[in-house]
């Protein structure tokens, strides 16, 4: 079987692969979703959901740094990679052990694609479709929904020391504009860093602090504080940059979250 990744590498893959070694976090949920459980052989320390996984599944490191000799001792048919959590250095200490899948997500189209193809590879046409079309249901229902709420300028961090928030030409930035959020920091690069000094003259409506990869305390909240008026508000990062069958639960988080924003101070 001949099939071509996100960056439209060709994959040629003598069977169905078997044995998975996934090095995301978001696509070793997906394939489990998918029923591929028992076919995951390897993943990250960072692949948490489903919570019991790493119990049964061997790990070979995280998203960046992985244990080779690991890796290949586990016979993997196929490693799934994503072009923003796993380096090209690293991809291409993978290929000699077994062919890499590398997806590359800005869009939910783009995720429509990835689970298309995990279908496809993994012969699980017939799941993959559903969760497609839920995603696509679900979508919708938001579209409609949101309609109803006005824009609000935001700024959304990932960081800090130094401190960094999402920009433009990413995953995050794509669920911020389906929410209405207009980003401060479109302009200044994919995951900036900032000095909180340039909060006064953008002059955001919210200040979101997301729940990874960084764990923002109070002292954070704080320290931002003093240099907006914004409201500041803990999101979860997992349903902000997670692609797959996180975004199932997405489009009802993203509901909450408006409506606890319509709630007086």
């Amino acid at each position: 079987m001949k099939i071509k990744d996100q960056l439209h590498n060709e994959l040629i893959l003598a069977n169905v692969p078997k044995r998975i070694i996934s090095l995301v976090p978001s696509q070793t949920e997906l394939l489990v979703a998918l029923g591929l459980e028992n076919q995951l052989v390897g993943i990250t320390k960072f692949c948490i959901h489903p919570a019991h996984l790493k119990q049964h599944k061997t790990v070979v490191g995280g998203t960046k740094n992985v244990d080779l000799k690991k890796i290949a001792m586990l016979h993997p048919d196929i490693i799934i990679c994503n072009k923003e959590e796993n380096t090209q250095e690293l991809v291409e200490k993978l290929r000699p052990i077994a062919p890499v899948y590398i997806s590359d997500i800005y869009t939910i189209n783009d995720t429509l694609e990835m689970i298309t193809s995990f279908g496809v590879i993994f012969k699980s046409e017939t799941t993959a479709q559903k969760i497609i079309n839920q995603i696509k249901l679900k979508h919708s229902d938001f579209q409609t929904f949101i309609k109803q709420y006005p824009s609000k300028k935001v700024a959304y961090f990932i960081w800090s020391k130094p401190w960094m928030v999402a920009g433009a030409s990413n995953f995050i930035n794509t669920l911020l504009e389906l929410n209405k959020f207009e980003n401060c920091y479109i302009n200044k690069g994919r995951y900036p860093e900032i000095e909180l000094t340039s909060l006064k003259s953008l002059a955001p409506d919210l200040v979101l602090l997301s729940s990874e990869p960084f764990p923002f305390k109070e002292i954070h909240a704080l320290q931002i504080k003093e240099y907006t008026n914004a409201k500041i508000i803990y999101v979860d990062g997992e349903l902000f940059s997670w692609y797959g069958s996180r975004l199932l639960s997405s489009f009802d988080y993203f509901k909450k979250l408006h409506y606890s924003l319509d709630k007086p101070e």
